[in-house]
């Protein structure tokens, strides 16, 4: 049995605490704020500030955990080195970790070290720098804090007049303490894929069917999979997911993002070195392993000898519409009726407006009508909230 450290408690936390303890395996779940989701189904938990490098390592020190696997952003990752060194694997790396928590370093290892297609961009940590970088890009443009996740702080700018408020909006958006934004270019693209990539210890790197995916200011929406794909297209994300992970080193799942133009073009998008948000449509039943079996079996160094698609899938999330301090009433009859659904509730202790609550999942046999099976699935998602007479009153 291994004792697992998880940095993140959130709801893809939670599923991965669920994979590890099907397998036997000891989890301390770690996060800024009690019962988050994680807490719930793990061993142990730990409230903690993940930016104060001392109190991370002094949760490390006393629990002496085999492995630490990082979920969310807001980490002292530098201390990660520290603790590979005195032999605690961090997952997928240290290396890993470091360079994709920051898009500084991401996006400059994929354009200048990898010589990858990304879009233009550059980074301002003033407002003058800011507005130079506007001017050099041109409109539309795309604003993002250097760190953050589920588009916190990210907007789209259409002209000068709207330069300042992004500007704002991407600094109070970041997570940790880098206050720094990106801003790139706007790429007219067609869609938008995931591509789910399983570096392995012991075997070759494998590739989930990619998994189409709708955002809304940068935050994921809903997604599906399989996602309808050329395959010269699907030949050049794998060979970009590929040269990416093996630079960045480790063994996990990654979520590697692209756009796709109207010219079939693939662009490396984003890169994140953990189970994805649209990755939740592998609980579908769309894999024959879902996302968080995959990270725990490569985590672990366990063989898996293959992935394939098994049904077709989609997600959609459940949004809270209030703010609250206490427990959502979830209306599960109406989407217990239908028939291949399936929820996740996440659990979180407390709305607020637009937090993500849980995610609608349903699924079908390969080739089912996509347009059809996304369509229930969002009917289903936005009939879990806002039923109960408690929510009538907000």
């Amino acid at each position: 049995m291994k004792k697992i450290l998880l940095l993140g408690s959130g709801e893809l936390g939670k599923e991965f605490a669920i994979a590890a303890k099907r397998a036997g395996q000891y989890v301390v779940a770690c996060d800024s704020y009690d019962n988050a989701p994680a807490m719930q189904v793990a061993d142990e938990s730990e409230v903690i500030d993940m930016l104060d490098g001392t109190a991370l390592d002094a949760v490390v020190d006393f629990h002496s955990p085999d492995i630490i696997v990082p979920e969310i952003e807001a980490i002292r990752t530098e201390r990660l080195f520290n603790y590979e060194q005195q032999g605690i694997q961090i997952a997928p790396s240290a290396r890993a970790v470091n360079f994709t928590m920051n898009r500084r370093a991401i996006r400059d290892l994929a354009a200048r070290e990898l010589g990858l297609r990304t879009a233009k961009y550059f980074y301002a940590k003033t407002y003058e720098e800011f507005k130079t970088a506007a001017d050099e890009i041109g409109f539309p443009c795309v604003v993002k804090p250097l760190m953050s996740s589920s588009g916190h702080g990210q907007s789209y700018v259409h002209n000068d007049a709207e330069l300042e408020e992004a500007f704002k909006n991407a600094m109070e958006g970041a997570r940790g303490d880098v206050k720094e934004v990106i801003i790139e270019e706007f790429i007219d693209f067609d869609s938008e894929f995931t591509l789910l990539t399983v570096t392995q210890k012991n075997g070759p790197t494998l590739f989930c069917p990619p998994i189409g995916h709708i955002q809304k200011g940068g935050d994921y929406r809903e997604s599906w999979q399989p996602y309808a794909i050329s395959e010269d297209a699907l030949r050049q994300a794998e060979h970009i997911a590929k040269k990416v992970t093996n630079a960045l080193t480790g063994y996990g799942i990654w979520g590697v993002e692209f756009f796709l133009t109207k010219q079939g073009e693939v662009i490396f998008s984003e890169l994140s070195p953990r189970p994805h948000d649209t990755g939740m449509v592998t609980l579908a039943h769309t894999t024959n392993f879902n996302e968080f079996e995959l990270h725990f079996r490569a985590v672990m160094g366990l063989p898996i000898p293959a992935i394939h698609l098994e049904h077709a899938g989609c997600s959609a999330v459940i949004l809270s519409p209030i703010d609250s301090s206490k427990p959502l009433f979830y209306n599960l009859l109406e989407a217990c009726k239908e028939d291949r659904t399936r929820l996740r509730i996440f659990g979180k202790p407390i709305a607020h407006v637009g937090r993500r609550m849980g995610v609608a999942l349903c699924y079908g046999e390969v080739g089912t009508d996509m347009d059809e099976l996304r369509d229930k699935t969002k009917r289903i998602a936005a009939t879990v909230l806002g039923t109960d007479p408690y929510m009538k009153k907000y």
